[in-house]
């Protein structure tokens, strides 16, 4: 059974959630850079935040991949999904919102300003907002949500 076809400006999946959150990355993307640091602490930030980038995309590759077919951008799951809580899923339930974040923090490293700093802070902020909103959708459709839920870290395991 396919997923049902909601009129998109209706964002009944929450297709208004992920225009916000492709908003915020493409500013994050883009946003001009002004160096504050002179080396070699620029070289440090750039080196700590190519790390923090490249873990992040491995946390993000890893959770799409093990999510399968119940991959969807949107907040909504769907109709035909199951409830995934093996794998990395087993540590922490929104995976891919924690590589996301990871990835904007090392991309303000990598940048290197302010500006940066705040629209990866931003950034943050929405995808938790998102995950609260997700959430609500899967404990309505997955009766052992609750249990995960208690058991699981939201968004990078061990730690939040």
């Amino acid at each position: 059974m396919s997923q049902p076809r909601f009129p998109w400006w209706k964002g009944e999946r929450g297709e208004w959630w992920v225009a916000g959150q492709a908003a915020l990355i493409a500013a994050l993307a883009l946003a001009p850079t002004a160096w504050s640091w002179t080396a070699p602490a620029r070289d440090l930030w750039r080196g700590l935040g190519g790390l923090l980038i490249l873990a992040g995309l491995g946390f993000v590759a890893r959770a799409v991949i093990e999510l399968g077919p119940n991959l969807t951008a949107f907040p909504r799951p769907r109709r035909n999904g199951f409830l995934v809580q093996t794998g990395i899923y087993a540590q922490a339930r929104h995976p891919i919102y924690g590589g996301l974040i990871i990835t904007a923090f090392g991309w303000s490293l990598w940048r290197g300003s302010g500006l940066h700093v705040g629209l990866a802070a931003a950034l943050a902020v929405y995808v938790i907002t998102k995950a609260r909103r997700e959430e609500a959708f899967l404990a309505a459709r997955f009766p052992e949500y609750e249990a995960y839920r208690t058991r699981t870290k939201r968004l990078i395991p061990r730690v939040f």
